[in-house]
């Protein structure tokens, strides 16, 4: 336990902490067979696979897509949450958070499941996330609003909403081409009832059943893993603020590093602004991250938190040697400068040369030490999210595989779509972007339909594209409620603060 956790801990601590585990991997194993469902449907309804396979190859897949993922999608999942509950996750409003996005997220998840309708887990969570944010900012002092980072949302939000497009378009241009280069017309028409295709037929299906079971893996499997990370962050930041196995070297030259970029900012920072207080400088740059208005006392604040920075990293050759509290305030300091650097360069409102080089440069650093996923994490959320993938996926499948199109789905059409849907996801992972393998896949096999001229159910497109229009609106709804209700709790009922 020590060895996980990083400590003693208490029975409430304890409490507090698997149960926030147990909602982040409840999360992930409902995806699992809520999303997974829909890699699983090409090979199932072309007779590629029996479904008790079908299912243990996409489960594999989506355990190994997991274990090798990046982490670049868990620590853009956070980027989203107010920035004062990331800098206080210990905290109850922190606890606050955690559980109702997760709460809300799952209860939508398994909604949707039951009613058999493809909804993106994507979605669930962000309106989740959104509807927190908003919740804050009205129950805190800011501008109703304030505190969510729009940019991320928005960048976010576009990559949900072009995905499907791209997922129709290129899936029916896929198949168009399919027909013109392969002449075998067995490929282009629908399954015997009796028998199965040509093996070269299964292979390729397959492939692509196991192609988008890794990118969903690799994708979706993520934002579990950033949740749990907030998690650990808050509660035992011991053993989780910083990369505990960073080299003394590494951790010298961002010493070195911080030193300059506070000099940088002081240069940029009004003679009256340069006297700053720690707290006052902590305040000044959260308000800059979370509104984004850029005032003299922005470049001050960030001088004084770059050689706050400097002086806790000063002689020291190892994370392990600061205390718990130490690892914290370090952290903190840590993310308030790599974010600031970030927005500030991204705004042009650093100087280009070698000095915008170099604060890049320590704000790539400094994420390094504060953004890594441990291995148990990895392993954790792929066991959940490949023994979701295991049970529960019928329902889905079966709006997926029959219901789309009034057409039975074709070899060449399951091909498609899956490819198309595994390059997309691939590419979102890469990027750093979350999307919905639901969105993606469903508009792929639409796409498909409609290249060959099969005809579209429109009854169930519309229950389908209702699904997606009131996933947002509902979540904001429900993480905003719960956030609300989980405050009251955790600050008057149980009293942590």
């Amino acid at each position: 336990m020590d060895a996980i956790f990083g400590g003693d801990l208490s029975v409430p601590t304890l409490a507090l902490l698997f149960g926030a585990l147990f909602l982040a991997l409840g999360f992930e194993f409902v995806n699992g067979f809520h999303d997974t469902a829909n890699a699983v449907a090409t090979v199932i309804y072309t007779k590629s696979l029996k479904p008790t396979y079908a299912v243990l190859l996409s489960g594999t897949c989506n355990f190994i897509g997991v274990a090798l993922s990046s982490g670049a999608v868990a620590f853009g999942i956070i980027a989203l949450l107010p920035v004062e509950l990331i800098l206080d996750v210990g905290s109850g409003p922190g606890f606050a958070m955690v559980f109702s996005l997760l709460f809300s997220a799952i209860l939508w998840n398994l909604g949707t499941w039951y009613l058999g309708l493809p909804a993106s887990s994507s979605h669930t969570l962000i309106g989740s996330i959104v509807g927190v944010g908003l919740m804050n900012s009205y129950l805190s002092d800011h501008p109703f609003g304030d505190g969510i980072n729009w940019g991320k949302v928005q960048d976010t939000g576009m990559a949900l909403l072009i995905s499907p497009m791209v997922g129709f378009f290129a899936a029916a241009i896929l198949l168009l081409l399919a027909k013109v280069i392969f002449k075998d017309k067995t490929l282009f028409e629908e399954p015997p009832k009796e028998g199965r295709p040509p093996l070269p037929v299964r292979i390729l299906l397959w492939f692509t059943c196991a192609s988008v079971s890794f990118a969903h893996g690799s994708n979706d499997g993520q934002k579990g893993m950033g949740l749990i990370m907030l998690v650990l962050i808050g509660i035992v930041p011991a053993g989780y603020a910083l990369d505990l196995s960073t080299d003394g070297g590494k951790i010298a030259s961002l010493a070195a590093a911080s030193g300059q970029a506070s000099a940088y900012f002081a240069q940029l920072a009004p003679a009256p602004e340069q006297e700053m207080a720690a707290d006052q400088a902590k305040d000044t740059l959260s308000d800059y991250l979370r509104s984004g208005l850029l005032t003299d006392g922005v470049y001050a604040a960030a001088a004084v938190k770059a050689k706050e920075l400097q002086s806790q990293l000063d002689g020291v050759d190892s994370f392990s040697k600061l205390s718990a509290d130490g690892r914290s305030q370090t952290r903190r300091n840590a993310f308030l400068v790599t974010e600031t650097i970030n927005k500030l360069y991204k705004a042009h409102k650093l100087q280009p040369g070698d000095d915008s080089a170099a604060l890049l440069a320590l704000a790539k650093g400094l994420k390094a030490t504060t953004s890594f996923i441990p291995t148990w994490v990895k392993f954790a959320v792929a066991v959940a999210l490949g023994l979701g993938t295991t049970v529960g996926w019928k329902r889905i499948v079966v709006t997926v595989g029959e219901k789309i199109g009034k057409a039975h789905l074709t070899y060449a059409q399951g091909a498609s779509a899956e490819l198309v849907a595994a390059a997309c996801i691939g590419a979102a992972d890469m990027w750093g972007l979350p999307v919905s393998t639901t969105h993606v896949l469903s508009s792929g096999i639409a796409g498909t339909m409609a290249a060959n001229k099969s005809g579209l159910q429109t009854a169930t497109l519309r229950n389908v594209l209702l699904a997606w229009v009131l996933t947002l609106p509902v979540c904001v709804l429900l993480g905003a409620s719960l956030f609300g209700a989980s405050l009251f709790f955790i600050l008057k009922v149980i009293g942590v603060h």
